[in-house]
């Protein structure tokens, strides 16, 4: 999806997603020492208000207009303070060992497109600080529900760790998700790396 669509995705609903964080960043980033933080395609911003909330300094990036406006708006009306960005996160490039945590979820781009991504995100990672991604996994095409249909933007849990040079690979692997009663459970990759 472009820009133009993902802006008119988020034009039709109040929420595309909910309010509230991702449950596996709810679940896995709470342990860890409030610092600088970067949410790359942070859509409406409920992963990047959450860690906000719990005294993060974040910075959201996004090249949905709409999307940051939404995110800005439920930031206000929450007491959050964020900086929105708006950029393609195919072409930005974040300060080299900047934050503390930096947080890719979600993010389904060609491989070609996102191995870039994953580098600069590498790289943006400050010493001592934490990698985190989550998104649908390959295996979700078979075995799960929902997600992208194209196994090209889909990501495995080897191929990610492969791009992760310098980093300490603390956690890596598929997760489930329910998705409802009558549907069978997502199949997540979820990767969490540190800068030594």
């Amino acid at each position: 999806m472009d820009r133009e669509e993902w802006d008119r995705r988020y034009a039709s609903a109040e929420l595309v997603w909910t309010a509230g964080p991702n449950r596996f960043v709810a679940e896995e980033l709470p342990g860890l020492v409030p610092g600088a933080a970067l949410d790359l395609a942070a859509g409406e911003g409920r992963n990047a208000i959450w860690l906000a909330e719990r005294g993060w300094r974040v910075t959201a990036l996004d090249f949905s207009a709409v999307a940051l406006g939404k995110g800005r708006r439920i930031a206000a009306e929450r007491g959050a303070e964020v900086d929105w960005v708006e950029a393609d996160v195919r072409a930005y490039v974040p300060p080299a060992e900047a934050y503390d945590l930096v947080l890719i979820a979600y993010l389904h781009l060609p491989s070609a497109d996102f191995a870039g991504v994953l580098h600069r995100a590498v790289d943006a990672v400050s010493p001592g600080g934490t990698l985190f991604l989550i998104g649908h996994d390959r295996s979700n095409l078979t075995e799960g529900y929902g997600g992208p249909s194209d196994p090209d933007v889909l990501y495995a849990v080897d191929e990610l760790t492969a791009g992760l040079t310098g980093l300490r690979i603390e956690r890596a692997e598929r997760v489930t998700r329910p998705t409802g009663e009558d549907t069978p459970d997502a199949i997540d990759t979820l990767v969490r790396a540190v800068r030594a």
